[in-house]
């Protein structure tokens, strides 16, 4: 199966080719992969070099400009490295884009810490007004892009991800799905590790949504879950843990709850291996998943 980011430079060409108004803007990392598209829309696929700032720049200007920019490069480099370009220069001048991420969490531990972004959701979330979408499949990823695209002058970030679940699901770019009907807690399992949520709770009494759209939360659709009683909330993110649950909080401040916020921990992992002995390390395998779910939920 290919990846997500494998997904990314095809969507985009083609997108590239169906409306004037899409630009890319690059900083070497991707650029393989837009050489065509480089070569039919050279005054809109443009490749700043290693200057992040820039990148961010370049693309609020051409949002300036009437364009619909998408701008790439991994995560780490794309969120925290520009954070004050991403936070003046699109939300200041209140202008829309779109910024697509690679490498999440962990996906390439040999590149090291700097290639590595557990906090990018959590940083996104000091600003106003942004999407999150965080696919958990190839073909989501797609959907998800395409909405991203359309989605007029929108601020909106899509999380990739060499991680993903064995089938995709039918997502919109709005709500969140309901997997598994259950009375006795509720987890919310985002993006690429739904496969994992749902292998841990075989057998639990408990409701499994999916989210692949984070932000806006979908809180209607948690308060539906939950049923106006009592409830116990999980939430599992594929980024930094506690990510989301003030979002969880926000949306049941009426109804008796608590909420346990699972996802990769604050500590640096320094000896780096396997993006499988991440998962692990960070209690996000079936395995610790089920310790920890069923623990909370009784």
């Amino acid at each position: 199966m290919d990846t997500m980011r494998d997904r990314f430079a095809p969507v985009m060409t083609r997108l590239l080719d169906e409306d004037p108004r899409v630009a890319v803007v690059l900083a070497e990392i991707g650029v393989d992969g837009f050489k065509d598209a480089m070569r039919a829309h050279p005054d809109r696929v443009i490749n700043v070099g290693i200057r992040e700032q820039l990148l961010v720049g370049t693309g609020a200007g051409l949002a300036l400009a009437g364009l619909r920019p998408v701008v790439h490069t991994f995560a780490s480099f794309l969120v925290e490295r520009p954070f004050e370009q991403i936070k003046l220069d699109f939300g200041h001048q209140d202008v829309g884009g779109v910024l697509v991420s690679a490498a999440a969490s962990f996906d390439w531990p040999e590149g090291g810490f700097t290639h590595m972004s557990p906090g990018d959701v959590a940083l996104l979330d000091t600003l106003d007004d942004w999407t999150v979408h965080v696919p958990g499949h190839p073909d989501e990823a797609e959907t998800l892009l395409r909405h991203a695209v359309a989605a007029g002058d929108e601020k909106v970030y899509v999380r990739l991800s060499v991680q993903a679940n064995a089938a995709p699901m039918p997502v919109d770019g709005t709500r969140f799905l309901t997997v598994r009907e259950g009375r006795r807690g509720v987890v919310i399992a985002v993006g690429p590790l739904l496969d994992q949520v749902l292998a841990a709770t075989e057998g639990m009494d408990v409701t499994v949504l999916y989210a692949t759209t984070v932000r806006p939360f979908d809180a209607e659709g948690l308060r539906r879950a939950v049923g106006g009683g009592a409830a116990d909330v999980v939430v599992v993110e594929p980024y930094l843990a506690g990510t989301s649950t003030a979002a969880v909080n926000d949306a049941l401040v009426e109804v008796p709850h608590r909420v346990l916020g699972l996802g990769v921990g604050r500590r640096e992992l320094r000896r780096y291996g396997r993006v499988e002995e991440h998962v692990r390390a960070h209690g996000l395998d079936a395995g610790s998943l089920r310790e920890r779910i069923g623990g909370f939920v009784g």
